[in-house]
């Protein structure tokens, strides 16, 4: 057998959108990976539906390049706080990261939580100025703000002594003169077998591997994805997996190994330390399990994970309309897949309620919870999906919440307002600085609870031109009541299809969310009222036809066009008492109780309460 190839394991870290999957796709091309004339999609790596859509990476994903004679193995992470679970299990598998950091927007929240646990983990990494030709770049001094954050951070001497290299991942190149505005990205291929130690593993002893993926294959079953920790493993091969305390969870045989080339899972004979494969042959091994030849009774360590700060309830949906546009919508089907989803995803927690019709699911943010309900309806699911709520905890018999830091950048005309609309919400700003170009760079601690549903407001307010990002700070002191949703909304009172004369009488009463011939039903959101209190209204209301004449013409009708809300808009619109229907084809806007005298006699109950 020809001898192993020298390898590198590294991740790439970075913020949301300062150009990550950008620069694999590049690697690709420059190493080979892909032929000259090959049609490779833009982004190659982001290959969910989801990802593709939204321009983000959701799920953590492994490749690999060869580049003059050395393997690396490439660890693709996402940027966004709300998937840092990912991140956080996908750095024990790497000797070395690359902290990618835009040279105009600098080091930025996500890029805070992520290298904070790579440099914990005690990996050296090398510095990366992306975007080096934007107009408004300033390498210097993000450079600055990049030093002062592993400061920060305790980084050791030898974490703070990087090596620096100026990129433009979309124009392929990158140089250690930052002046450099073309080339290619030998110099990033050199400091990367350079600088990155090979990995510490060793061959000679037993079998181990952590698990850090989790996939499922029609064919192969669980594929589990890890770093060979030590030993060797050829197919066929027994192994038993172990939980963190040691317990065997089940034995087995290695069916399939496979490693990884370029975007592909490649069956191979046999894997080594150092090596990182996916694995399949067992059925109950899981995220964070230690898979093992029989005679080892030690776990390997696996790094903990943050617990989730919020959380929302999956019901089944109970709706008149329930069951005539999703395929699936029986709590059993719903429960198997979210205990799926809570398998593979570490940040994620399931909890069954008692009258087994609803589950309470927390996680690490609006948008985790966004994509996993986005994922079920296109799989064709129906649910009902209540407000979310953050998760509190008692410390020395105080309760306390999950605050976040934010960081606002704005055009300065907005930054009154942005600050007027934070301090509403409990928020309090700790820092405040011009950022070039007109802007403003504002950042605040603030209590998670009042950032619920503020994002829409917030673009609203800077007229789509504000920044927005935020992190898990700390759990700290309740901050009492924040106010919720000013205005009420318009309830139908009865079941049909909407009308455009009622909706035309309606529009004076506020903004309507439905058009004509939409299917509505009692207790349904149909729009939102212009005063504070809730109004029943029926939008079913035709005009009365009669054989007098009328002097005039009759007018004809012209409707404003409804507010339509995405998932996420409308998970954060709405109230304590209302509820999302989220069908695959549809998401409508309602109350939990649709009777209206039992709605009464609830709200009665709660305000006694």
């Amino acid at each position: 057998m020809s001898a192993p190839l020298p390898l590198r394991n590294i991740a790439i870290i970075a913020h949301v959108d300062h150009g990550k999957t950008t620069l694999v796709d590049q690697l690709f091309r420059q190493s080979g990976t892909f032929r000259d004339n090959q049609r490779v999609e833009e982004r190659a790596m982001d290959s969910n539906d989801l990802e593709k859509e939204r321009g983000i990476t959701i799920l953590a994903k492994c490749t690999s390049v060869e580049w003059n004679g050395t393997r690396i193995n490439i660890v693709d992470t996402p940027g966004h706080a709300d998937f840092g679970g990912e991140v956080e299990r996908i750095l024990s598998m790497v000797d070395g990261v690359i902290l990618l950091v835009d040279s105009s927007e600098g080091a930025m929240p996500q890029t805070k939580f992520v290298t904070g646990k790579a440099l914990a983990l005690g990996l050296k990494p090398i510095v990366v100025v992306n975007k080096i030709d934007r107009p408004d770049g300033r390498a210097q001094e993000v450079l600055d703000e990049v030093f002062d954050l592993f400061v920060s951070l305790d980084a050791t001497d030898e974490q703070c002594d990087f090596p620096v290299l100026y990129a433009s991942g979309r124009n392929g190149y990158a140089s250690e003169d930052q002046d450099a505005r073309e080339g290619d990205l030998t110099p990033l291929f050199q400091k990367i077998v350079d600088h990155v130690p090979a990995p510490a593993a060793d061959v000679d002893g037993p079998f181990k591997f952590l698990v850090t993926l989790l996939d499922r294959d029609n064919f192969l079953g669980r594929i589990l994805t890890g770093k060979v920790q030590s030993g060797t493993v050829k197919v066929n091969s027994p192994i038993h997996a172990l939980d963190a305390q040691g317990n065997v969870i089940e034995t087995g045989r290695a069916s399939k190994l496979m490693a990884f080339r370029g975007l592909e899972r490649v069956p191979v004979e046999e894997a080594r330390a150092g090596d990182i494969i996916s694995l399949a042959g067992l059925t109950e091994a899981t995220v964070a399990n230690t898979i093992c030849d029989p005679a080892v009774t030690e776990p390997l360590f696996a790094q903990p994970i943050d617990p989730p700060t919020l959380s929302m309830r999956f019901a089944v949906n109970d709706s008149p309309m329930a069951g005539r546009e999703g395929s699936k919508v029986t709590s059993r089907m719903i429960r198997d897949r979210l205990m799926r989803e809570a398998e593979s995803n570490v940040a994620i927690r399931v909890t069954e309620s008692a009258d087994k019709d609803s589950f309470e699911v927390a996680g690490r943010g609006e948008l985790q919870l966004g994509v996993l309900i986005e994922t079920m309806r296109r799989e064709g699911f129906e649910l009902g999906i209540s407000r979310p709520r953050v998760l509190f905890r008692e410390e020395d018999g105080q309760r306390t919440e999950p605050y976040e830091t934010v960081v606002i950048d704005v055009d300065d005309e907005y930054s009154g307002t942005v600050i007027d609309k934070m301090a509403l919400r409990k928020a309090e700003m700790t820092d405040m600085r011009p950022s070039g170009g007109g802007k403003t760079r504002i950042t605040f601690s603030a209590p998670s609870r009042g950032l619920i549903g503020y994002h829409g407001e917030f673009l609203s307010d800077t007229r789509g031109t504000g920044i927005m990002n935020r992190l898990f700070e700390k759990y700290g002191p309740y901050k009492g009541a924040i106010e919720g949703r000013p205005n009420g909304v318009l309830i139908s009172n009865c079941a049909g299809e909407a009308v455009g004369y009622a909706l035309n009488s309606l529009e004076d009463r506020g903004v309507l969310f439905v058009r004509p011939q939409d299917k509505i039903y009692e207790g349904m959101i149909i729009g939102e009222n212009a005063k504070p209190e809730d109004l029943e209204v029926n939008p079913m209301k035709s005009k009365q036809l009669t054989n007098f004449r009328s002097t005039g013409k009759d007018d004809a009708i012209r409707l404003t066009p409804p507010r339509i809300m995405t998932l996420e808009q409308a998970i954060a619109y709405i109230d304590d008492d209302e509820m999302v229907e989220v069908t695959p084809l549809s998401v409508r806007l309602r109350k939990a109780i649709l009777d209206p005298h039992e709605r009464k006699k609830a709200s009665r109950k709660k305000e006694t309460a």
